[in-house]
Parts: C-alpha cells; structure tokens; sequence
C-alpha cells in the first residue's frame, strides 16, 4: 500500500512547469539541454508572448515531436477562467486561479485612447487596509511569474485593441512579490513588447523594498497609497504606517523619483469626514514641495466595512482638489469605470475569501 506521503511525492513529480513565465533565454536553455538548436527557444517563445497562441499544439513552426517534447514537460500555461463580467462601460473583470482554487481578479479596462489592464499580484492581501475588498478577504499566497504574466495574456484574448498599459493595482501588495513582479514586468517589456514607461506599480509604502526597485531605475510609474499625510490616521487606515511612517515612505519615494526621473502618483482615496480637509490637503502640500508628482483623487468606492465610510459630496471632493491645487501640486481625479461589476478601485474582492472559491475545468486558452 502507498503511503499519502510517497502519493504526493509521485504526484508532484507529474506537475508540469509553465512556458508562459520563461523568457527566452530560459526557453533556449531547455532547447540546448534536450539537444535542440538554441533558435527554436527563439521560435517558441515569440509564439508565445508576439503571436500569443492558445495551446503548445498552436505552435506550428515546430515539428511534431518537439511540440510533443515541450508538452512532456509543460503546460503552456496553469491559469484558468473561473468566472467573467461585463459592465455598462464596457470594462470586463476576470475571476481566474492557478490550477489551485484560490481565486484571483484582473480587469480589462478599454479607453479611447489606449487599452489597459489591472493586474493582480497576490490571492487576496496582508496589509490589512480599512477600506479595501480585498484585504478584507484575507491572504492566500503569492502569484507566480506565469500567473501575473498569464493574466496580461488572457486579457488581451478579450480585447480588440492591444493592451499597451498595465497597472498592478488590483488585488494584493506588488512588492510583497518582489521577484515574480520584477520578472513578470520584464517580460511584459522584452518579450511582449510593452514600454516600461507605460507600467505602474501601487504600493503602500514598502520602504525596503521600495529602495530595492530604485537602484534598478526602471522607469516604471511608482504609484504610493498616502491616503493621509497623518501618521495619526494613516495608521487606523492603513496598519503599515506603524512600521514607516509618512515622512519615511514620502522620503523613499522621492529619492525613487530623483533615480529614476519619474514623476511619483501620490494616491489618495478621499473619505468623508476622515481625510478630506483643508488642513490635510496643505499637509501633502508642504511634503510633496518642490517634487515632481501628481496626486490621483479616489472618492471612496462602496466597501461594506465595519468603518462605516462613506464618499465625500461632490463638492467636498472639488473643495479638497482646488486647495491641493492652491499648494501647487498637480492634481487628477481616477476615472471610475467598472462599478455595477465591482471592479472600480478597492472593491476586488470577488469569490474570495481568505480561502478555496468555486472553479470551472476549463484552461484558460479555451474560455471564450
């Protein structure tokens, strides 16, 4: 008789590795290892991240019995379609998992004058935010490289356009992952095609990690969750204030802004009664002086919470703007798209909760 545990050894040696993920150097390295020329790695991955075939059986400038080979050893990628939504503004949201149950989201967000997608980096998230579904929904795990890279993917499977920008703002805390997000951006760059200049990355402030990607100088966007420029209140709402406070993290980010000549995004979620005040908004004032940087205004999306948060007054939410401005900062307000589904700022959530969510069998290359 098999023991569980010489089951699950067995069964672990049958799990395939993923060639979404790979770049092509990794790809022409198992080419060379199996005795094929290093040019076919080449092949194999513009099918994949240019061509963005459906399945490995797609690639047909391989012989059969190297796709044969390849599919031996791998699946082209783990990531399935759960479940799929259209709103009225025509935003569609992904409910997908890795082969594991535990769900995840990504958003295909089309504008006039570009397409973009809001991708995942964790199921579900740590940090803890007040405000925020997905936090709310607890932690899971980390997402790998294929699983980031494979959401871009299957979006794009979704839109007529290209997607030519990617924001890593839907659920968890990107820099939580550093690694995979670092290789999933590059591939999103060098193997896709995507200008790094058209990738934003939120964060709550991870000072380390934070210092990590400056001495990188990608120019990516960096965009901060302030959310107030008070440690007193950025702490209730956001837990990682007590670990780097307000100066620190802003401090961070402009020596991130001076390595890498970007402008920093400040964002801000404007609740009512809570940071929406004149006095706050000087406060931004006087620690963004002088720094290149926009601040994004998010009036506060519908969470159900025990806060009991409510979004500012239309004239509120202008008030606060107009006095940003009169501090000289340049200031935008997000435009909210995906509502009726869920999927504006804050609110992906989905199936999730802290643990499994319902699956369908089907791979993601073969859901329409």
């Amino acid at each position: 008789m098999v023991s569980n545990m010489e089951s699950v050894a067995k069964s672990s040696e049958h799990i395939k590795k993923t060639l979404i993920g790979l770049s092509t150097i990794e790809i022409q390295e198992w080419c060379i290892k199996n005795d094929l020329p290093s040019w076919r790695g080449k092949q194999i991955s513009e099918a994949i991240y240019k061509q963005q075939v459906e399945s490995i059986d797609q690639i047909i400038q391989l012989p059969k019995n190297i796709r044969e080979k390849l599919q031996e050893e791998f699946n082209l990628s783990n990531l399935e379609l759960s479940k799929e939504f259209h709103s009225s503004d025509d935003v569609t949201k992904c409910l997908v998992h890795g082969g594991d149950s535990q769900v995840f989201e990504c958003v295909l967000l089309p504008y006039e004058d570009r397409v973009s997608c809001c991708l995942s980096s964790q199921v579900g998230c740590p940090m803890g935010c007040k405000f925020c579904a997905t936090g709310l929904g607890g932690f899971d795990r980390n997402l790998t490289t294929s699983e980031i890279v494979s959401q871009y993917l299957l979006l794009q499977l979704r839109s007529k356009r290209r997607i030519s920008h990617v924001v890593f703002m839907g659920m968890g805390e990107p820099l939580l992952n550093y690694n995979n997000l670092v290789k999933a951006i590059t591939i999103l760059h060098e193997e896709i095609g995507l200008s790094l200049r058209h990738i934003t990355v939120s964060t709550v402030g991870l000072v380390p990690q934070i210092k990590k990607l400056t001495e990188l100088k990608l120019p990516i966007h960096l965009a901060l969750s302030l959310h107030s420029p008070s440690d007193e209140i950025r702490s209730k709402l956001m837990p990682v204030n007590n670990r780097w406070p307000v100066k620190e993290v802003v401090g961070t980010m402009i020596e991130y802004q001076k390595a890498t000549r970007r402008k920093i995004t400040i964002e801000y979620l404007l609740i009512d009664q809570v940071n929406d005040s004149y006095q706050e908004a000087d406060a931004i004032g006087e620690l963004l002086q002088g720094i290149p940087s926009i601040v994004n205004i998010i009036p506060f999306n519908y969470v159900d919470t025990e806060n009991g948060f409510k979004r500012p007054s239309n004239g509120r939410i202008e008030a606060f703007k107009n006095q940003l401005r009169l501090n000289g900062l340049t200031v935008t307000q997000r435009q909210e798209r995906g509502h009726d589904i869920a999927a504006a700022c804050g609110q992906l959530a989905g199936e999730h909760s802290g643990r499994f969510a319902r699956r369908l069998e089907k791979n993601l290359f073969t859901v329409r």
